[in-house]
This record gives C-alpha cells, sequence and structure tokens, in this order.
C-alpha cells in the first residue's frame, strides 16, 4: 500500500494586471486577437506560440505579472484568487 503526502498548499499575494477575454479572432496565419471586455482597450495581439502554450478560452484573462510574462488564466482560478484593487 502506497501513502502519498499531500503536497504543501501556497496562497497567491501577488498584484497582476488583466483583462477578461470576450472573443479570440484570427488576425494573420501567425497570430490571433484576443477581444477583451474592458471599455477602452484595443484587441491583445498574441502569436500562436502564446495560444498553443496557453490555451486561452472566451471568458479567460489575458494576466501580465511584475516581470512582464504574459500569461492566461480561466475565469474560475483568476476570480477566485484575485480581487481588483
Amino acid at each position: 500500500m502506497s501513502t502519498q503526502m499531500e503536497m504543501p498548499k501556497y496562497q497567491c499575494h501577488k498584484q497582476v494586471w488583466a483583462l477578461k477575454i470576450k472573443a479570440i479572432e484570427p488576425n494573420t496565419e501567425k497570430s490571433v486577437k484576443l477581444v477583451v471586455e474592458e471599455e477602452g482597450y484595443e484587441p491583445l495581439v498574441v502569436g500562436q506560440r502564446f495560444v498553443k502554450k496557453h490555451q486561452p478560452e472566451v471568458g479567460g484573462y489575458f494576466v501580465v505579472y511584475e516581470d512582464g510574462y504574459k500569461s492566461y488564466s480561466p475565469a474560475a482560478a483568476f476570480e477566485s484568487g484575485y480581487t481588483a484593487l
């Protein structure tokens, strides 16, 4: 019988910049546009490399960390871990 220890838990305390994705549209052969829900922002153009790595979906969030790293977070994970400042 194998006893597996529970992994250590961590709580997030980072501040990030994020925009909620309203639509994903083709842009060029190598990029897509992420249309965001927030008013006043142009669609974000991301390459196929970003799409392949992060697999963004409508309703999720385009996230930028303090060090400039760009990522994607599903809505449920983002909304349960972050509060607007």
